[in-house]
């Protein structure tokens, strides 16, 4: 930015000026006019100066504003848009809070967040069915059922997440792992399984430490719980980002493992293929 400058005046135009000032204001007026102007001419040329200094580039409208700052990964991180997902699904559930209740997912199909809601609403549904087996005072017919719904959303939950992990690797698919890259014992997608888990956890825990019908001591200690899991929360959400990260720039190989889940295949449960063969 180029310099203004403020040409010398003249003393004969400065008699015409204090002249039209007197006539124009009245004597008693100068003094405090000529306060203004001169507090105005110093803020202009303080400003000039300030403008003038190295690196103090002025600032578009659009610096301030996030959504239109690239480096905001896109408006949010990853874990921040599965976090908000998380909570939207159990939101949803406890509208109804019925283990019956149908899933109805608001996102739209094939998109990611569509996967993340539908993956939080298993563990929502299951959370709540271990929740009822728990009762002492079950009918042990609908326990026998309630623990084959289990282990059947289990299974579901499980499929979920090694899908969600193929998502990863085609996501992921063109970059080259670096020649000395680790391998991570977690995929992405069964850090998310715990990040999903842990909404849960903090979602329950903050009914609790606010619950009226219960003591005050109960309260406290759910509130020091809730800490530590808002805590669990900050590092796990570094630690998915610091994953995806390094994967990204090669420093980790995106590998996928599978669960081989036994129990809930007739071919490789003894206690199943055995009766068959009776």
């Amino acid at each position: 930015m180029q310099t203004l400058t403020i040409l010398a005046l003249s003393w004969q135009h400065i008699l015409i000026v204090a002249v039209l000032l007197v006539l124009l204001f009245g004597g008693k007026k100068i003094p405090e006019l000529m306060r203004g102007v001169g507090s105005g001419i110093k803020e202009f040329k303080d400003a000039v100066k300030e403008e003038d200094k190295p690196g103090s580039e002025k600032k578009s409208s659009t610096d301030n504003n996030p959504a239109s700052n690239k480096n905001s990964t896109e408006l949010m991180n990853f874990t921040e848009i599965a976090w908000q997902v998380f909570n939207t699904s159990i939101e949803d559930y406890h509208v109804l809070d019925d283990v019956n209740t149908l899933i109805n997912n608001p996102f739209e199909k094939d998109s990611l967040e569509r996967i993340l809601y539908a993956k939080n609403w298993i563990d929502t549904v299951q959370w709540h069915l271990e929740d009822i087996i728990r009762d002492e005072n079950i009918d042990p017919t609908e326990a026998l059922q309630l623990k084959r719904t289990i282990d059947a959303s289990n299974q579901k939950r499980t499929d979920l997440v090694e899908f969600i992990d193929s998502w990863f690797l085609t996501k992921y698919e063109n970059i080259t792992p670096k020649s000395d890259a680790k391998i991570n014992t977690e995929t992405p997608a069964w850090a998310v399984d715990r990040l999903s888990i842990l909404a849960l956890k903090v979602y329950h825990m903050s009914l609790e430490a606010n619950r009226e019908s219960a003591s005050e001591e109960h309260r406290q200690n759910c509130q020091a719980k809730l800490d530590v899991l808002l805590d669990q929360k900050k590092d796990l959400f570094t630690s998915i980002n610091q994953l995806l990260t390094d994967i990204e720039n090669g420093n980790v190989k995106m590998k996928v493992y599978k669960q081989m889940k036994m129990y809930n295949d007739d071919s490789l449960n003894p206690i199943l293929y055995q009766k068959g063969q009776k």
